[in-house]
């Protein structure tokens, strides 16, 4: 509209490189040349000035120092302070008949909060809301000393927590070293947000199924639940639900730790893409420990019969002879649907199906652990009937494979949530405010009770067998975090949670009902 108007004359871009200026801009070489280097200064003060604003808006910056040394610089003080990696020291005590001793390098607080980064990702993943509901039953009431002891009837451990400082009070061993890589993983939780944990005190239960149950503390005469922490719970319990040990890694059968062993996956994944795979449902196990998997193998392929099914038995005696070659769960993402199905309670196994880009077919479980609750069926994975498994994965591969677009976005809902949701960060993060919210709740203080035991990472590992001592390293937290936690969600409300329990049973209705539908076309062919 303003072309060839007198109030603002048009830029040329054609002929010489002068012709782009204005033609006032023009008149005379030593008038040209003058207000050349006038207009070239000005610019060049211009973009100066812009690179500073630019420079002093920034947030935090890193510059590295050393391999192990990074200084961030803060810009509400402009004053760095430094994040050291602390690897473990296994010097201290290392000589003949001393005990492994705590260092005292590693900070116990971590400067002033408000310095610390904003967490990338502020809000923390929808299945940390159900923390506050596995802390529904002392809400009102609180947490009291006497409550605690009631829970030490199953527990292994008692921990406390005091200034920042962890101690054990140990009970009875556990199956295999649950027990040793829980304590191990709540220590690196006090390494990652050294001081930010408040003073508590709980009792841990490392076996499989929950023991508190909800009908023995209903009534006018009844006891107030004793707060009991656990790996699993189900709708009959009221077990606080935690992450298990296989996290920091499963040295009896050679499983990594869950931060490499995802990368490990993530590989896997790529090396054979899902319409590469075997079109049928693989599922390896031990079948042993539960009725329901010795069912599932009346489902394998047979000269009379293909459920679509292809089931091998896992022995782990024999994988121990042999090196673990046959075990490496990142090489197991090879046919385009994977079987879930619970052992003698949950099994941490189902971490690893959901992550292999496989559509995962879940027989109908008992139990949950802490990030489960907020898998939906059809969109994470596909529900299997589990008094009628063979007929139910029959009918699971073949709609699979006869909509394979649909089946692979279920694939890929599930290892997309498996590796932004519940990478390790978020793990440290559900713990964290686990605890933080469990701590809230105690009507007493915590107190070291004689006989416990104060240990560090340095107290474990050092003396560990080489198997677990190579895991511990490995997941090892070497520096406090420079982030804070994810931001806590609210709690659920009562009928947001009854809408979401509601839909998952008309999502499994709505594929049982296609299931028979399925088989009723199929009879009426024969």
């Amino acid at each position: 509209m303003l072309r060839g108007s007198r109030l603002v004359r048009p830029f040329q871009f054609q002929g010489t490189s002068s012709d782009w200026l204005p033609s006032s801009f023009t008149k005379g070489p030593a008038i040209s040349a003058a207000t050349n280097t006038i207009l070239f200064l000005g610019l060049f003060i211009i973009s100066a000035a812009i690179s500073f604003s630019y420079w002093i808006q920034i947030s935090n910056f890193q510059i590295g120092n050393s391999a192990n040394e990074t200084i961030l610089i803060s810009n509400k003080y402009q004053e760095p302070f430094k994040v050291i990696e602390f690897p473990l020291n296994c010097s201290i005590g290392s000589n003949i008949n001393q005990t492994q001793t705590c260092p005292t390098s590693y900070p116990t607080t971590f400067g002033n909060l408000d310095d610390l980064e904003p967490s990338s990702s502020p809000v923390c993943p929808d299945y940390f809301r159900f923390i506050h509901q596995d802390l529904m039953p002392w809400k009102a009431t609180g947490i009291t000393r006497d409550m605690v002891e009631r829970a030490k009837e199953t527990a292994h451990f008692r921990l406390v927590i005091v200034k920042g400082k962890a101690y054990v009070e140990k009970y009875k061993k556990s199956i295999q070293t649950r027990d040793v890589f829980t304590i191990w993983g709540i220590l690196q939780l006090l390494r990652r947000y050294p001081g930010r944990l408040p003073d508590l005190e709980l009792m841990f239960d490392c076996d499989d199924k929950p023991v508190i149950r909800s009908r023995d503390f209903r009534g006018p005469n009844s006891t107030q639940v004793p707060p009991l922490f656990r790996y699993c719970g189900d709708r009959w319990t009221k077990d606080i639900v935690f992450p298990d040990w296989s996290f920091w890694g499963w040295a009896e059968i050679n499983i990594k730790p869950w931060e490499s062993l995802l990368k490990d996956l993530k590989k896997g994944n790529d090396r054979r893409k899902w319409m590469e795979r075997e079109p049928y449902a693989y599922w390896k196990g031990n079948p042993f420990v539960a009725e329901s998997r010795k069912d599932l193998l009346k489902c394998n392929v047979s000269d009379s019969q293909d459920w679509n099914a292809r089931l091998f038995i896992q022995d782990w005696i024999l994988e121990s002879q042999q090196g673990f070659k046959q075990s490496d769960v990142a090489s197991q993402c090879t046919h385009r649907y994977k079987i879930y199905i619970e052992g003698y309670a949950w099994s941490v196994s189902e971490k690893y199906i959901l992550a292999c880009d496989s559509v995962t077919l879940i027989v109908k479980p008992q139990y949950y652990d802490f990030f489960t609750r907020s898998l939906q069926p059809v969109h994470h994975y596909w529900p299997i009937r589990h008094d009628d498994k063979c007929k139910s994965i029959k009918f699971a591969v073949d709609w699979g494979n006869n909509h394979k677009q649909k089946a692979q976005a279920i694939g890929k809902a599930a290892s997309d949530f498996i590796q932004q949701e519940l990478k390790m960060d978020f793990v440290y993060d559900y713990m964290f405010h686990l605890l933080n919210e469990y701590a809230k709740l105690l009507r007493f203080e915590p107190k070291i009770p004689k006989g416990a035991t104060h240990l560090c990472s340095e107290s474990m590992a050092c003396p560990a067998s080489e198997s677990e001592k190579k895991f511990m390293t490995e997941s090892l937290v070497k520096s406090p975090s420079v982030t804070s936690p994810c931001t806590m969600p609210p709690a659920y409300k009562p009928q947001v949670l009854g809408n979401l329990y509601r839909r998952n049973i008309n999502l499994n209705k709505q594929v049982q009902k296609w299931e028979d539908k399925y088989w009723e076309n199929l009879s009426k062919q024969d």
